[in-house]
């Protein structure tokens, strides 16, 4: 792995990246696992994207995390981008090879799925049919990671029925759509509902939804996770709904990204979770 002076150093580009809770994430698991090194943020404007990438080989990166704007630009700037990250449209972490080429990976779905499963241990994705309100990128990632896990029956509720439908098209006959307005009726039989857009996160509206449909043996998961409870998942838990907030999606992909950079795969522990809490 690439490094300098054995100090490892790994960090994060987006604009603007100064609210990104993965350096303390990293910086916690570095300090914890005895490693020499440093998770730093990394404002990059879009056109100098391709400069940070190649500074990130310059001066010795083992690698970084991508977020917006940069997720679905930097995919051309690099050697290779494995599968997931293809079919998802974006990367969100890069890997400076030993040779010091670029490579990218998406851990988003895999890192949302695992958040299911730490949740519920024995989901499955094909325990029943699914729906996802929103239909951006983050609902691109949870599609593909659904599919790669089994799922049969994924449809999407979006405003714009258009994005809704364009996702369906590309994925094949297990993804449908839902009219917005149908999105409250839509719930009476699904095995899990994901809220992907950012209606609920500090500093927006609250999603509108009516769960009176909703079943209790329905998970119930938010992509976001400031605050850690939105008022759709606290309807939700009070429906009798087990619920999983976006933290467990940060730290499961930020987990891959570690074991990729630095060869160990740590864990999550309750004083990593105060960690992060304490930056809300």
């Amino acid at each position: 792995m690439p490094q300098v002076d054995g100090f490892g150093l790994a960090g994060i580009i987006g604009m603007p990246v100064a609210h990104s809770r993965s350096p303390v994430i990293h910086n916690f698991w570095l300090k914890a696992h005895g490693i020499r090194g440093t998770y730093v943020p990394l404002a990059v404007k879009p056109e100098r994207l391709e400069d940070a990438l190649d500074g990130l080989i310059a001066l010795g990166f083992r690698g970084c995390n991508v977020t917006m704007p940069h997720k679905q630009t930097a995919m051309r700037l690099l050697d290779r981008v494995n599968e997931t990250a293809r079919r998802i449209g974006a990367v969100n972490t890069i890997v400076v090879e030993d040779d010091g080429t670029l490579s990218g990976f998406n851990n988003d779905g895999n890192g949302f799925v695992q958040s299911l499963r730490d949740a519920r241990a024995e989901w499955r994705g094909d325990a029943g049919p699914i729906l996802l309100l929103g239909a951006g990128g983050a609902s691109r990632a949870v599609v593909v990671a659904l599919l790669e896990n089994g799922a049969r029956e994924i449809r999407i509720a979006n405003r714009t029925a258009e994005k809704a439908l364009a996702i369906a098209q590309e994925f094949g006959p297990a993804v449908s759509t839902v009219g917005w307005d149908e999105r409250g009726a839509a719930l009476a039989d699904i095995a899990l509902l994901v809220n992907c857009t950012d209606r609920g996160m500090i500093g927006k509206d609250a999603l509108e939804i009516d769960l009176s449909r909703l079943n209790p043996a329905t998970l119930v998961a938010d992509l976001i996770y400031t605050p850690l409870e939105t008022p759709f998942l606290g309807e939700a838990r009070a429906r009798g709904c087990t619920t999983v907030n976006g933290l467990g999606l940060l730290l499961n992909q930020a987990r891959l990204a570690f074991k990729a950079w630095f060869g160990v795969t740590p864990d999550v522990t309750p004083e990593l979770v105060k960690a992060i809490e304490a930056t809300f």
